[in-house]
């Protein structure tokens, strides 16, 4: 750590940085920041710097309201977006605590690094890597339907166009940046595109999520488009998911891998599985925690809506991706739910915790479900023992709200406010009357 403080120091000097941006995260994973020159920034390193956590949604009441951002020297980053020739800036991702210097609870990033800490104990080192979907529009013009920059579909060719062009410069942009991609590619619907992280520990992945929303956004701006994580902006196209991919790996090898299985899956693996089915209703509201999230979790759109696993059955909720000859290392579950407006750090908490709880407790893991789950009717799902994921954010709260295992990894403190958050949005939400119910109701009734 004191080599890395060293050389952001250096860095900062040598590349003649003038701001450098502390970053966090309020609860609901809304970026937050603030700047300080680099005069304070070798004072910031050593103490922190004292805000208003008031001010930010879930933070600290007003009685109780400074807390310290603490920059993690290992998250440093000089950023490629500038407005004039000599403004070169830099951020850094902070810990936030209590003026004592205790963690603060309100810190989503604190409630991962406590789930990753169990997962410590228990000998296992937890890894993702995500499939991040998102909409290009002409513009954020919430008075009229969003304008699409082009016709494609999935793995489109198409001759230069600006869609792409975004897509291939925020790629070289992230890669500029240390931050691999693994692919990407032209999605499903219109104007839809996904960009798919190469793998690394949750905690700097979580990181690398709100940094890649950020760039998307920042690549998109400069060219008068505006880009947009929203699960479901469009009605009858497939919305935008965050498909990730976990592994546990233990003593620098992966747990999910047993090359004695038919199938190379571990025992931890199954247990783990189980476990992300068994809490799979309790973590949705976590995982997809917008009203808007459940409009793309229905059937018909390649978004699971059933608790089930499979080995690469694209209609399960988990899927196991197959892993090529000579790749064990890459064994791993795909976890189909999450949307890209989640807060990653919250979510991975909430991932791991339900996995571990498979592995602490021996869940057993029941069969595959190796058939399209979405050509099933409700009987026979039901008949086959496979539960629904909750239907709208309502039911998920309500799930939620039930959950021993939610509470405790993400402590009373995130868990009481993010509850009375989403229960209003969900109260303003029914208090609407929309479009759909003026054209459906309005010349009938």
């Amino acid at each position: 750590m004191q080599s890395q403080r060293e050389y952001v120091l250096r860095t900062v000097e040598e590349r003649g940085v003038r701001f450098i941006q502390l970053w966090f995260t309020d609860v609901l994973g809304t970026p937050k920041t603030f700047s300080i020159t680099p005069a304070e920034l070798d004072n910031a390193l050593d103490e922190g710097m004292t805000f208003d956590g008031s001010a930010i949604d879930g933070f600290s009441r007003v009685q109780e309201s400074d807390v310290i951002a603490r920059p993690d020297p290992t998250t440093f980053q000089i950023l490629p977006f500038r407005t004039g020739p000599d403004d070169t800036v830099a951020r850094v991702f902070c810990d936030i605590s209590n003026i004592d210097g205790s963690p603060f609870e309100g810190d989503p990033r604190r409630v991962l690094r406590r789930a990753l800490e169990r997962a410590r104990d228990q000998g296992f080192s937890f890894f993702a890597a995500p499939e991040m979907e998102y909409f290009y529009f002409a513009s954020n013009d919430a008075s009229a339907p969003p304008t699409t920059l082009d016709s494609g579909s999935y793995f489109e060719l198409t001759v230069a166009d600006l869609a792409t062009d975004l897509r291939k410069r925020t790629v070289i942009t992230l890669e500029e940046m240390g931050i691999p991609v693994e692919y990407a590619q032209h999605e499903d619907a219109p104007s839809q595109h996904e960009i798919d992280l190469r793998y690394t520990d949750a905690l700097t992945m979580a990181d690398t999520v709100m940094t890649v929303r950020l760039v998307v956004k920042e690549i998109a701006q400069e060219r008068g488009v505006y880009a947009t994580f929203m699960p479901k902006p469009l009605a009858g196209v497939q919305g935008s998911g965050m498909h990730t991919h976990f592994s546990l790996f233990s003593n620098g090898r992966n747990a999910f891998f047993d090359p004695d299985d038919e199938r190379g899956l571990s025992q931890v693996a199954r247990q783990f599985i189980a476990g992300l089915l068994e809490h799979a209703a309790e973590i949705t509201a976590v995982t997809n925690q917008w009203v808007n999230s459940y409009k793309r979790l229905v059937a018909g759109y390649e978004a699971p809506v059933n608790v089930s696993w499979a080995y690469n059955n694209r209609s399960a909720l988990v899927r196991l991706p197959i892993v090529r000859q000579g790749k064990t290392e890459s064994t791993r579950v795909e976890y189909r739910a999450p949307d890209p407006g989640c807060n990653p750090y919250l979510a991975f908490a909430v991932v791991l915790a339900a996995g571990l709880r498979g592995i602490e407790r021996g869940y057993e893991l029941g069969p595959e479900a190796d058939t399209n789950l979405f050509l099933m009717s409700p009987e026979e799902l039901a008949a086959s023992g496979i539960k629904p994921l909750p239907k709208n954010l309502d039911s998920a709260l309500a799930a939620m709200e039930r959950s021993e295992l939610v509470a405790e990894t993400l402590g009373e403190h995130v868990f009481e406010w993010f509850l009375r958050n989403k229960r209003s949005e969900w109260e303003a939400y029914t208090r609407q009357v929309t479009p759909f119910e003026l054209a459906r109701y309005l010349p009938a009734l």
